[in-house]
């Protein structure tokens, strides 16, 4: 009876422990019994995230999800992160998956190594990974696209398809036939070096002509290289033109001696000075135009035999 009872207390105090276990586990493990402080972050979607989920940086566990809940139209989930695990204000949170069966984490970045440390209570920011469940049905959606142009391509439609082609063929057999014919001779007489493109292609004729032209045009391009050369250094008539100064202080020397010739003739100095601006002249020959005015009038009035009277008069 002594061993019977003994046994029968021992299963229960296993199964306790047992049980304990499991709830400890559920519950979020030995964290549960660990120092720590909490964060919060807002998603659209949990995505199947569960309470003692694990929380993860870089792949390393940093602690659980302890809450899930609703709060102005987000997602709200309270985190409690180890002690000794530094998280920073700036830390992004989003909720990921292990696999396409696994399980849902958080994951959280490093943030900015300048950024302070996230104390109890900090609101992480979030970005969102595109729901499992929505890649999945896109992805059935486009499995049924498939299956449906698949399945349009029946026996019927494809000779439906084919067989106005196929007709095609029967119908002009013997063209087609000529037609390929005549282009396997043409690609003979191409291959052969034979007429316009086959000399193109095979005869070295244009390639020497196109090389004696670029080597005459490199020859002229060092001749006009040669001759700038030349310029430079003042050599031939347009060097000397271009880099000799005795042409410059010849032609300043003509602009001032112009200079003041004109100044002169501008001021009434010589005799050109004083033709183009005195006025006693332009007087004159105006004056003696009227005496001969006068004089063809007295001409026209007298006779022959009178002007040679006085011309003789004149005379003598």
């Amino acid at each position: 009876m002594k061993n019977s009872l003994e046994t029968r207390l021992g299963l229960f105090v296993a199964v306790a422990i047992l049980a304990a276990w499991a709830i400890v586990e559920t519950l979020g493990g030995v964290d549960m019994f660990r120092g720590g402080y909490h964060v919060l972050a807002q998603f659209d979607t949990a995505q199947d995230l569960k309470v003692g989920d694990s929380v993860k940086m870089a792949g390393v566990e940093i602690g659980r999800v302890e809450k899930i809940g609703l709060t102005d139209q987000k997602v709200q989930v309270t985190m409690k992160l180890h002690d000794d695990v530094v998280v920073k204000t700036d830390s992004k949170a989003i909720i990921k998956f292990t696999g396409l069966m696994g399980q849902n984490f958080v994951a959280v970045d490093f943030g900015s190594v300048t950024a302070p440390k996230a104390v109890d209570g900090t609101v992480l920011e979030t970005y969102e990974q595109p729901d499992l469940s929505a890649i999945m049905a896109k992805l059935d959606t486009a499995a049924s696209g498939i299956a449906r142009v698949a399945s349009s391509f029946s026996g019927d439609k494809i000779d439906n398809v084919l067989g106005p082609l196929t007709d095609f063929f029967k119908q002009n057999s013997g063209g087609l036939t000529a037609t390929i014919a005549n282009i396997k001779n043409v690609s003979s007489q191409i291959a052969a070096g034979q007429g316009t493109v086959g000399k193109l292609i095979y005869d070295p004729s244009l390639y020497n002509s196109a090389m004696d032209t670029v080597s005459n045009l490199q020859g002229t391009v060092s001749d006009a290289k040669g001759m700038m050369a030349n310029v430079s250094a003042g050599q031939g008539t347009i060097g000397k033109l271009l880099t000799d100064e005795t042409l410059y202080r010849s032609t300043t020397a003509t602009m001032t001696n112009l200079n003041q010739i004109m100044f002169k003739i501008n001021h009434g100095d010589g005799s050109v000075g004083k033709l183009v601006n005195n006025d006693d002249l332009i007087v004159n020959a105006k004056v003696s135009m009227q005496k001969l005015d006068k004089a063809a009038d007295g001409l026209e009035d007298q006779g022959p035999l009178s002007i040679l009277g006085i011309m003789a008069n004149n005379l003598f």
